[in-house]
């Protein structure tokens, strides 16, 4: 459990599908995100392991969400944007200590 009520929820998806995730974890309770443009280094073995093809050019989705509804944004994102999704998105979450700057 954090010591702060919320968990940030991350969520890496081939490049265009961050609307897709914010859409999914807004539709179960989120309120909003920080999208950042990466690049993956997976290689030929990694696709190979998941029978995929991975697409270089990525969006990383930060989603700051209380802890209650923290499972809920997860399976939202793996039902929308997950592995066999084309958005071939992996989610996962981290405790969050301290927060500030949020108004309820």
């Amino acid at each position: 459990m954090s010591k702060s009520g919320y968990e940030l929820v991350l969520c890496i998806v081939n490049t265009g599908f961050s609307e897709t995730v914010m859409n999914a974890a807004k539709e179960v309770g989120a309120r909003g995100g920080t999208v950042i443009h990466a690049r993956g280094t997976a290689n030929k073995e990694a696709e190979e392991f998941f029978h995929i093809t991975i697409q270089p050019d990525k969006e990383i989705v930060m989603i700051l969400v209380p802890e209650q509804i923290r499972d809920d944004v997860l399976h939202a994102l793996y039902r929308e944007a997950g592995l066999k999704s084309e958005g071939q998105g992996i989610a996962f979450s981290m405790p969050v200590t301290n927060v500030v700057g949020l108004s309820h």
